[in-house]
């Protein structure tokens, strides 16, 4: 508990726990009463409220909200299955931006997401790992405001252009980026998976689109981070290549002796130290995902 950043919060401890008993005390009675206590961390925390509020809707989420849940992605070979064998899905346009930071172990970048020209604009700040949580950060902006911020594009990055695509399958949300010009041959013909889920294994396996030329998963693997594929420079040549926010060597030199192999048209490298288990966003992010006001 703390009262930094907290502008409307000003009690101590004591006074803030009375507080909180009190309002809890007011709500005796009502039939749909529930105590979000804090048995876990504040991000399970959110993701226990939602998953709250969604049972009471008789919203059925899956395992997307539980605690174990985790983001998942996978590399998919094209060509693409026509419209036709999909069920049905919401196309978007994405635009994304990365800024300059101060140091290597932060990230920032700018998110324009719309349709039939209406447009949101999400700023986007990732830290590396403190006290066990990865911190993201999203903000959104105005109009003007993701304007202003252009000003501040790191050129040492392509500006990323994705075709997402939305769609449910058997009640598993999915949203799958296909990548599009100008862009660096990496990513030429690029066409990457993702959803939220606690299953893995063969469980895992039996929730992915059938319609779809699944290759591997790649979930974590810092080859298919967006960071690392917008980068101008080769991957053998620069110093910018990400492998986790949450190691000790955030960013570093890819070794000589890294190895080349092709999948999908996409040029990848194999790195040669271990990956990190991919960031996870917040229930309130993933929420906002979901009916496409914000996104990635």
């Amino acid at each position: 508990y703390a009262t930094e950043e907290h502008s409307c919060r000003s009690e101590g401890v004591t006074l803030a726990r009375e507080l909180d008993y009190k309002a809890a005390s007011a709500w005796i009675g009502h039939p749909y009463f529930d105590v979000i206590d804090n048995s876990t961390d504040f991000e399970n925390k959110v993701n226990r409220m939602i998953e709250c509020v969604c049972q009471k809707l008789g919203i059925d989420i899956g395992d997307r909200l539980s605690i174990t849940s985790r983001k998942v992605k996978f590399l998919v070979s094209g060509p693409m299955p026509p419209d036709t064998a999909f069920p049905a899905f919401q196309d978007f346009e994405v635009v994304h931006h990365y800024l300059q930071c101060a140091g290597p172990r932060v990230q920032a970048r700018l998110r324009k997401r719309g349709q039939n020209g209406r447009w949101s604009y999400i700023h986007t700040i990732r830290r590396p790992q403190q006290h066990g949580q990865s911190i993201e950060v999203r903000t959104q902006l105005s109009h003007r405001d993701y304007l202003n911020m252009l000003t501040q594009q790191d050129d040492a990055h392509f500006t990323i252009y994705k075709k997402r695509r939305c769609f449910l399958v058997n009640n598993q949300y999915f949203q799958m980026d296909i990548y599009k010009d100008p862009s660096h041959p990496r990513c030429k013909g690029l066409i990457l998976l993702e959803t939220y889920t606690s299953l893995t294994g063969d469980k895992l396996k039996a929730i992915l689109p059938k319609f779809l030329n699944i290759v591997k998963e790649v979930t974590g693997q810092p080859d298919y981070s967006m960071f690392n594929l917008s980068l101008r420079e080769d991957w053998n040549n620069t110093k910018k290549f990400c492998y986790s926010l949450h190691g000790k060597n955030t960013c570093c030199h890819r070794t000589a002796d890294s190895t080349t192999t092709n999948t999908n048209t996409t040029s990848t490298t194999t790195p040669t130290i271990a990956t990190a288990t991919a960031t996870t966003d917040t229930g309130v992010d993933r929420a906002d995902e979901d009916i496409g006001a914000t996104a990635e």
